[in-house]
């Protein structure tokens, strides 16, 4: 069992622990609607749940990835992505279960789809120790903010800046 298989594991007997110390597993959840009512736990997996408010980034519904649309086509590679929203349905599940950590992280994911996977490589790269000057992680902060409005990975950038010129981590430090 990998790792994520052991912590997914692991939420889902909390989250059924949880249920059953609250009398008999009461709806902690409002449920969902075109209302926009918010997602909880009893929503998860949301693919299961309520796969009709899955869509891939060019609009098509769940039901239609399938193996017989790729193989006729149909169905593309920029179809087997996942898009910001789903992403924001799940992290929103996980606030309302109590994990605001997850949440966080289901955000900051929501932000990395807009950047190019070419540039975000590049972004990453820069976090390493020794290959930025605290400048450029401060304009990669900015194009982060105003180019993607990506706020949350803007501050992770400020908060590396910071970080390593304090412990002496920056290009030319070494």
């Amino acid at each position: 069992m990998s790792e994520v298989d052991e912590l997914v594991s692991k939420i889902l007997t909390q989250i059924k622990d949880d249920d059953s110390s609250n009398g008999s597993g009461s709806n902690l959840s409002t449920p969902t609607s075109s209302n926009g009512a918010e997602l909880g736990r009893n929503d998860y997996p949301l693919y299961q749940k309520h796969p009709e408010k899955i869509k891939s980034p060019t609009g098509k519904p769940l039901d239609d990835i399938t193996v017989k649309n790729i193989a006729s086509g149909k169905v593309d590679s920029k179809d087997m992505r996942i898009t910001p929203d789903t992403l924001r349905m799940q992290g929103e599940i996980a606030k309302n279960a109590g994990r605001p950590a997850i949440q966080k992280n289901f955000q900051r994911a929501a932000e990395l789809t807009k950047i190019p996977d070419d540039r975000l490589l590049e972004m990453y790269n820069s976090l390493r120790p020794y290959r930025s000057s605290k400048q450029e992680l401060l304009d990669i902060s900015s194009e982060l903010k105003n180019k993607y409005n990506a706020p949350v990975c803007a501050g992770w950038f400020e908060e590396a800046a910071d970080f390593y010129e304090k412990n002496k981590k920056l290009k030319g430090d070494n």
